[in-house]
C-alpha cells in the first residue's frame, strides 16, 4: 500500500504567469518607450532653413517690394491681427516659382521677439514672371506683446526658379 500512495500523490504545481500579463507588460513598455521618444523629439529645435543659393543671392537685386503697409485689426475671436500688405515686382529675366520672406519683429531695445518665414509668391499663385508685379498679404496673430509696433524687417529668405 505504500506504493499506491506515492503513485497517487501529484507533484506540486509550479506558479506560472498568465500570457495576458506578458502582453500587458509588453504594451506598457512599448507605450512608455514611444512617449519618451516623442517627448524627446518635441523638444529638439527644428532644422534651420537652407540659406540662399548663389543664384538667388544674385537675383535679389531684381526683386522690388513696394507699397508695403501695415494695419492692425481685431479678428472674430477678439484677437489682434497685424496684416502686412504690399506688392512684389520682378524686374529680372527669370520666372520665379516661390519667394519667401523672413519677417523679423523686434522689441523696443532692438532684440528679436519673433522671426517668421512667410511665402509671398508660390506655385499655387502662379509664380512671378519677368516684369510682373503681384500683391501680397501676410497676416500675423502671434506677435508678442513686447513688439515695438514698428514695421518688421522684411528679408528675402528663399527664391526658387522655374
Amino acid at each position: 500500500m505504500p506504493a499506491d500512495k506515492t503513485l497517487s500523490a501529484s507533484p506540486p504545481k509550479k506558479a506560472s504567469i498568465p500570457p495576458a500579463a506578458y502582453a500587458i507588460v509588453l504594451v506598457l513598455a512599448l507605450g512608455l518607450g514611444g512617449f519618451w521618444y516623442l517627448n524627446r523629439k518635441s523638444h529638439e529645435p527644428p532644422p534651420p532653413p537652407p540659406p540662399l543659393t548663389g543664384a538667388a543671392k544674385a537675383y535679389v537685386r531684381y526683386l522690388k517690394l513696394s507699397e508695403v503697409d501695415m494695419q492692425a485689426h481685431e479678428s472674430y475671436m477678439k484677437q489682434q491681427v497685424v496684416e502686412i500688405t504690399g506688392k512684389i515686382g520682378n524686374v529680372g529675366d527669370r520666372v520665379l516659382e516661390q519667394v519667401v520672406l523672413n519677417c523679423v519683429f523686434r522689441d523696443a531695445y532692438g532684440q528679436v521677439v519673433l522671426r517668421e518665414r512667410v511665402p509671398i509668391v508660390s506655385k499655387k499663385m502662379g509664380g512671378l514672371a519677368p516684369n510682373d508685379v503681384k500683391p501680397f498679404r501676410m497676416p500675423f496673430d502671434n506677435i508678442p506683446e513686447s513688439w515695438n509696433q514698428a514695421l518688421p524687417d522684411l528679408v528675402i529668405a528663399e527664391i526658387d526658379f522655374s
